[in-house]
C-alpha cells in the first residue's frame, strides 16, 4: 500500500502536528503534502521526512506571511496530485480536506474541526482579526466564499472521522453529511507519572487566548483564595496577570519535564473552556490527578464524574466557584484515573486509525478485482 500523509501547515507545533507524528510512526516512509512548511521552525522535528509543500510556499513573503495567502489556499489544496497513491489520509482543520483525488485512490479525512472561522468562530474573526481597516470591507464576501468552497470540498473524501464525537456532530450540522466515526486525538500517557506527594495548587495550562477562559479560573480562585498556577504564553498572558491575586502564580511555558511535575502535583487541572476535544484534561489524568471541566464540547468525552473529575455546567465565575469549593480530592484514586487515560494513548489511536486506512485499502483492492474479473 502506497500513501500519502496531508495536512494544513507546518508552521508551528501542536496538536495537529501531535496527531502527524501519530500517523509517521505507522508510515515513516510516507511524504507529508502541506499547504506551507517553515523550516526554520519546523526542521527541528521534521527534518529528513519527505515534505511537499504547495506553490504557496514559492510566494514572496512566504513562509512567513501565510496568512495573507488565505484566498489561495482551496486552489493550494486542489493543486496536488496524488495519482501515484493507494490511500491518501489527511490531517484536517481548514482546508485539506478538499484535496481532490481520483479512482482508485482513497481519501481519508481525520477532521479535527470543521473550519472555524468559516462556522462557528466567523463573526468573532470577523470582529478580532488583525487586518488593516481598510481591508474588513472585503472580508466578509471572501468568508462567504470560502464558507461555500469549504461546503463542497468537505463533500470529497471517501471516509470522514471526526476526532470527537462532538466534531462528528458539528461536521453533520455544517457539512450535512454523518462522520464515519470518532476517533479521540492521541495523548502520549508514557510521558506522565503520578506523584507520590501532591501539593496544594490548582493548575492550567494552554495558550492564553480569549476563548481559553483562563479568567475563568482566576476569578474563581480569587474569590475562593485558592492557589493556583498558570501555565502557557498567549496574546492575554498581561491582561489575565492583572486580574490575578497574590494566591495565583504564572510560570509561562514550560518544558515537557516540568509540564508533567505540575500536573503531577496539582490538586488537579482546571479546564474551562470549550474544545472539540481537550488533550490536557487526558495528560492530567495520565499523571493521576483529576479534573474539573466545563461541562461542554470533547471533555464530556473523557472526564467521568466521581472517577477521573467533576463539571461545572455554567461557563461562569459562580459555577466554577462553586463546584471547586465542594471537590474532595481524597475521594479519587490516581491509579484509576492514569487506568482511564491509557485508553486514550497514542498506540490505542494509532491501532484505530490504522484499521480505517486497512479497511479502506481492503475495499480498493475488491474494487480492482472485481474490474479485472469482469474483462475476463
Amino acid at each position: 500500500m502506497k500513501i500519502a500523509l496531508v495536512t494544513e501547515i507546518l508552521t508551528q507545533y501542536g496538536g495537529g502536528e501531535r496527531v502527524l507524528d501519530a500517523f509517521l510512526e505507522i508510515w515513516p516512509a510516507a511524504p507529508i503534502y502541506t499547504l506551507v512548511y517553515d523550516p526554520a521552525k519546523m526542521s527541528q522535528f521534521y527534518s529528513g521526512r519527505d515534505i511537499r509543500p504547495s506553490f504557496i510556499q514559492k510566494l514572496p513573503g512566504m513562509p512567513s506571511h501565510y496568512k495573507w495567502a488565505l484566498p489561495l489556499m482551496p486552489k493550494a489544496a486542489e493543486s496536488f496530485d496524488f495519482s501515484e497513491f493507494d490511500v491518501v489520509l489527511s490531517n484536517s482543520s481548514a482546508y485539506v480536506k478538499g484535496v481532490i483525488t481520483r479512482p482508485p485512490t482513497v481519501h481519508i479525512s481525520y477532521v479535527l474541526t470543521p473550519t472555524r472561522y468559516l462556522w462557528s468562530d466567523r463573526d468573532e474573526y470577523l470582529k478580532n482579526a488583525p487586518v488593516p481597516g481598510w481591508l474588513r470591507p472585503f472580508m466578509p464576501p471572501v468568508l462567504s466564499w470560502l464558507k461555500r468552497w469549504d461546503y463542497k470540498a468537505a463533500a470529497r473524501a471517501d471516509v470522514m472521522i471526526g476526532d470527537s464525537k462532538t466534531v462528528a456532530e458539528r461536521i453533520h450540522h455544517y457539512y450535512g453529511r454523518r462522520a464515519d466515526g470518532a476517533i479521540f486525538p492521541p495523548v502520549d500517557t508514557k510521558r506522565f507519572t503520578p506523584a507520590k506527594k501532591v501539593g496544594d495548587y490548582w493548575f492550567v495550562v494552554s495558550r492564553q487566548e480569549p476563548y481559553k477562559r483562563t479568567d475563568l479560573a482566576i476569578a474563581a480562585a480569587n474569590k475562593l483564595g485558592l492557589p493556583l498556577i498558570v501555565a502557557g504564553g498567549g496574546t492575554r498572558v498581561r491582561e489575565l496577570e492583572s486580574l490575578a491575586g497574590p494566591t495565583i502564580k504564572f510560570v509561562g511555558r514550560v518544558s515537557d519535564e516540568e509540564l508533567a511535575k505540575l500536573y503531577a502535583e496539582a490538586i488537579g487541572l482546571i479546564f474551562p473552556q470549550e474544545e472539540d476535544a481537550g488533550i490536557t484534561p487526558l495528560e492530567s489524568m495520565a499523571a493521576g490527578r483529576p479534573v474539573i471541566a466545563y461541562g461542554r464540547g470533547g471533555a464530556r468525552e473523557t472526564v467521568i464524574p466521581g472517577l477521573t473529575g467533576e463539571f461545572f455546567d455554567v461557563q461562569t465565575v459562580d459555577s466554577l466557584a462553586a463546584t471547586l469549593s465542594k471537590f474532595d480530592p481524597s475521594r479519587y484514586d490516581s491509579a484509576k484515573i492514569r487506568a482511564h487515560a491509557e485508553t486514550f494513548d497514542t498506540k490505542v489511536f494509532q491501532a484505530k486509525i490504522q484499521k480505517v486506512v486497512e479497511e479502506a485499502y481492503t475495499k480498493i483492492l475488491n474494487s480492482k478485482h472485481e474490474i479485472r474479473d469482469k474483462h475476463k
